[in-house]
């Protein structure tokens, strides 16, 4: 595993991190199973964990805190998210800050977040939805302040909305946040225009969501692919998405393929590595938060990043498959 500084905090986090959301209540999810898997991470020198009350209403958060309270031995960094009040994924454009994140209830969820994972305090917390607009307002960040003040928080940061990742740069540049989370992957690259750029300028750190696209890029998604009743997956994976997507991996396959076969004498790259050693390959991002349920997924994604990045020219291949996609309702 190899380390990176987070922003201008100073911490040095694993390039590979972990993103908790499915272990929150996803219809195939497994307690046993998850904490297997998260102290395998911590093993394999993964230190950086991101989590959010919405997964499984605390339930995420209450594994975290169990590893944090297990591995004493190892300098855990944890993240989690303050839930907007309207419950209302991603941020609407009409949508006002104190109908999102009022005052008390932002103290409210980070002592509500505190208590699930009995823990003394958070690295680092996020407002899980976000609007550029809302910083007319700057009760907000008075409040995080204060409560950094109190060492209930180390860091602040937001998690900006799907496919919107110009709709953070102007909270970058006022410097008063230390990270923003935004999906970033080989198909999601607009974040490379304005996002990317303005965090370097602010030392902003860079935390990578969504490297498989939801599941995409593992290549294990087909157009028939169902989920049970319930799970979010349904709801994203209408068919005018799910469909798209998976031709689009197809065709990725089919260059990593050709790839695969000019290179014989070389380790093959399969296409879930594949997609994180893209995102590595960007000096910008701090940490990339794929999702890992299993064993196998820990230790295939934490190999990722002893392989390191891409080979310059592989790197130049994938730029060709950008794919720029506007919010939708099905797109929270």
């Amino acid at each position: 595993m190899r380390y990176t500084q987070f922003g201008r905090t100073g911490w040095q986090v694993s390039e590979i991190g972990y993103g908790m959301w499915g272990m929150g209540g996803w219809t195939d999810s497994d307690d046993q199973q998850s904490l297997e898997s998260l102290q395998a991470a911590v093993d394999l020198g993964c230190n950086f964990f991101d989590t959010a009350h919405a997964y499984g209403e605390g339930h995420s958060e209450q594994l975290l805190g169990q590893i944090v309270r297990v591995r004493r031995d190892k300098r855990i960094y944890t993240a989690t998210k303050i839930p907007p009040k309207n419950r209302q994924w991603p941020a609407g454009p009409d949508s006002t800050l104190q109908e999102s994140y009022p005052l008390d209830h932002v103290e409210e969820f980070v002592h509500r977040s505190l208590e699930s994972a009995q823990l003394e305090s958070f690295d680092l917390m996020q407002f899980h939805t976000w609007d550029d607009n809302w910083l007319r307002d700057d009760r907000w960040l008075y409040k995080l302040d204060d409560l950094r003040s109190q060492r209930l928080i180390n860091a602040i940061g937001i998690s900006l909305n799907r496919w919107e990742p110009w709709n953070g740069v102007s909270a970058v540049k006022t410097g008063q946040i230390d990270s923003v989370q935004v999906i970033y992957n080989i198909f999601d690259q607009n974040p490379e225009d304005e996002l990317f750029p303005a965090c370097e300028e602010m030392k902003t750190a860079v935390i990578a969501r969504v490297p498989f696209d939801e599941g995409t890029l593992t290549g294990t998604l087909t157009k028939e692919s169902r989920w049970p009743e319930g799970d979010w997956r349904n709801t994203y994976f209408v068919p005018e998405n799910l469909i798209p997507s998976v031709e689009r991996a197809e065709a990725l396959k089919t260059l990593l393929r050709n790839w695969n076969q000019e290179h014989s004498g070389e380790a093959e790259i399969t296409l879930p590595e594949l997609a994180l050693r893209f995102i590595l390959s960007n000096p910008t991002v701090s940490t990339i938060i794929p999702g890992m349920r299993k064993l196998s997924h820990v230790e295939a994604n934490i190999a990722a990043s002893d392989a390191g990045p891409l080979p310059a020219d592989l790197h130049e291949q994938l730029k060709q498959h950008r794919w720029v996609r506007k919010p939708t309702p099905w797109s929270q």
